[in-house]
C-alpha cells in the first residue's frame, strides 16, 4: 500500500460528539489532512452504511460503528481505525490484523463520566426519581418511597478504570462495596474497603450491582436467567457499559415478576432499542449511550483519536495501539 501524503488523506470521522465542545480538533484534522467527512445520520454506522463508502477512506475516526470483516475486506485503502473511546468489541480486530489495518483507542479519558453516570442512575433507580418526576408532571402528588444507599451493599463487576472511578464515589455513601475481577488491585481495595469475591457472592449479597467489564467470549450475556435468579430479591441493575452482557428477554421476565426492583441501563443489544419491552416498563431507566458523552470525556477522546489517527497517515507510531503489526 502505497503512502499518501498527509494532506492527499480522506478521513471519515463517525461519532456526532466528536470536537463538539471544542472546535479546534476539528479544525486541525481539516487542516492536515486532504479531505474530512462526517457522520450527519446522527447514529452509528451499520455494516451496509460502511461497505459502500469505507473504500474512499485512509483513516477512520470511530464511534459505536459496526466494522465487520466485510466492511474490512472492502476497506482498500485504509490505514487507521482511532477509536473515539475505549471499547473496541464492535471492530473485527482480527480482520484489521489481517489486513494490516492499525486499530487504536482512547483508554481511560472517558473513565469518570461513564462512572459519574452510574451512580447518577443508582441514586435514580433506587429513589424513583424518574417516576417521581413523571407523575408530578402529569398533575399527581405520588407518595413514593425509596431506598437509601447508606448501609446498603454495592457491587462493582469489573474493577478496572471505570469501576475504581464508581468505587471512588460510591465510597462516600458508606456502603459496603464487593467487587469481582479476574485482575485485583489489593493495595485499592484495602484503601477503600473493598472485598474482592467470586460472581455469585457478588450477585447473592448486592443490593446494586454495576457492570464495567468489557464484551468478551466469556462475558457476553453474562447477566443471563441463571445470573438473575442468584440475585438479591429486591436488587437493582446498573449497565452503563455494553448491552451484550445482558440477556435483555431474561432482565425482562425478572423485573416483570419482582424479583429485580429496577434497571437503570444505558447500553442495549440493539440501539437505538426500537421495539425493546424494556422500554414498557415503569421501573426501567433508559439512556441512550451517553455515559461518556460529556464536555472533559468529549475533548479527551478527540484530542487523543486525532493525535493517533495523523501519527498512522504520516506514518509515526500511534500512542495507543490496540495490537502490534
Amino acid at each position: 500500500m502505497t503512502q499518501k501524503k498527509i494532506n492527499e488523506c480522506n478521513v471519515l470521522v463517525t461519532p456526532t460528539s466528536f470536537a463538539r465542545y471544542d472546535k479546534s480538533f476539528a479544525k486541525e484534522l481539516e487542516n492536515t489532512v486532504g479531505n474530512v467527512e462526517y457522520n450527519i445520520t446522527g447514529k452509528p454506522l451499520k455494516e451496509n452504511d460502511l461497505i459502500p463508502i469505507i473504500d474512499r477512506f485512509d483513516g477512520m475516526i470511530a464511534g459505536l460503528d459496526e466494522i465487520t470483516e466485510k466492511v474490512i475486506d472492502n476497506a482498500k485503502n485504509l490505514k487507521v481505525i482511532a477509536r473515539y473511546g475505549t471499547g473496541v468489541d464492535r471492530v473485527d480486530l482480527n480482520a484489521a490484523k489481517r489486513a494490516g489495518i492499525i486499530v487504536t483507542n482512547t483508554p481511560g479519558v472517558n473513565s469518570v463520566s461513564v462512572a459519574e453516570l452510574a451512580v447518577t442512575l443508582s441514586l435514580a433507580a433506587s429513589r424513583n426519581i424518574i417516576v417521581g418526576n413523571n407523575k408530578t408532571k402529569e398533575g399527581n402528588w405520588p407518595r413514593l418511597s425509596g431506598a437509601s444507599l447508606y448501609g446498603k451493599t454495592f457491587g462493582i463487576i469489573g474493577l478496572g478504570r471505570i469501576g475504581k472511578e464508581v468505587a471512588l464515589r460510591i465510597y462516600s455513601f458508606n456502603v459496603k462495596i464487593l467487587a469481582y475481577d479476574i485482575c485485583q488491585n489489593k493495595d485499592f481495595a484495602f484503601k477503600y474497603h473493598i472485598n474482592y469475591v467470586d460472581l455469585d457472592t457478588l450477585l447473592s449479597n448486592s443490593d446494586i450491582v454495576s457492570l464495567h467489564i468489557p464484551v468478551l467470549s466469556e462475558t457476553k450475556s453474562l447477566i443471563n436467567k441463571s445470573t438473575l435468579l442468584k440475585m438479591k430479591k429486591g436488587s437493582i441493575l446498573i449497565n452503563t457499559s455494553r448491552g451484550e452482557l445482558v440477556d435483555e428477554d431474561a432482565l425482562y421476565e425478572s423485573l416483570v415478576c419482582g424479583h429485580l426492583k429496577a434497571a437503570a441501563l444505558d447500553a442495549f443489544m440493539h440501539e437505538p432499542p426500537v421495539g425493546s419491552k424494556l422500554l414498557n416498563l415503569d421501573q426501567v431507566i433508559t439512556t441512550p449511550h451517553m455515559g461518556a458523552a460529556t464536555d472533559n470525556a468529549s475533548n479527551e477522546m478527540s484530542k487523543v483519536a486525532l493525535k493517533d489517527c495523523i501519527a498512522v497517515l504520516k506514518g509515526e507510531k500511534p500512542r495507543y495501539p490496540v495490537f502490534d503489526l
